[in-house]
């Protein structure tokens, strides 16, 4: 992760949660992670899908949690795009411009989000977290392996599953 976010994440810079419990489950704590595709290279801070074959029924649950997961957070954006729509195409500022017209609408968007009494329903969307602290430290690609085989597991529990789509 080259971008400044993704230095941060990898440092530990960031103020994530301390890693927790997955709800009903009593294994070991996992820490929170950013959800991605496969653009991304797999690390205990980031989540990406299994490789496409020989996916056991386990792994396609995983895969369809987190595949779940990314399309809340698009339709999310998607939305917060519509209301400032500033964020519909690429952004013609100079860089220090655009952080302030980003701090705005995050500051106006919470304001409204906070203060706005038109009922609207909201989904209550739990993405689970993941498990870096826990685990013994090694190379980053295997302790993400171990990180989304977690979750893999818990998805595929009792506790944390739920039935696929046909």
């Amino acid at each position: 992760m080259a971008s400044r976010m993704g230095c941060w994440l990898q440092s530990n810079q960031l103020d994530v949660p301390e890693p927790a419990n997955l709800p009903g489950s009593s294994g070991p704590p996992a820490p929170y992670v950013v959800v991605g595709d496969e653009g991304f290279a797999l690390s205990p801070h980031l989540m990406r899908p299994f490789p496409r074959r020989g996916l056991d029924a386990k792994r396609r649950h995983f895969k369809y949690r987190l595949s779940r997961a990314r399309r809340y957070v698009e339709c999310a954006f998607g939305i917060f795009a519509n209301k400032w729509r500033v964020f519909l195409s690429p952004i013609q500022l100079a860089p220090q411009n655009v952080n302030v017209v980003i701090q705005a609408c995050v500051v106006l968007h919470n304001y409204i989000h906070t203060y706005d009494t038109t009922p609207e329903e909201e989904a209550d969307v739990y993405i689970p977290p993941s498990q870096t602290e826990t685990l013994p430290l090694g190379r980053s690609g295997s302790v993400g392996m171990r990180v989304r085989e977690l979750f893999s597991d818990y998805f595929s529990s009792p506790e944390g599953s739920f039935p696929l789509p046909q």
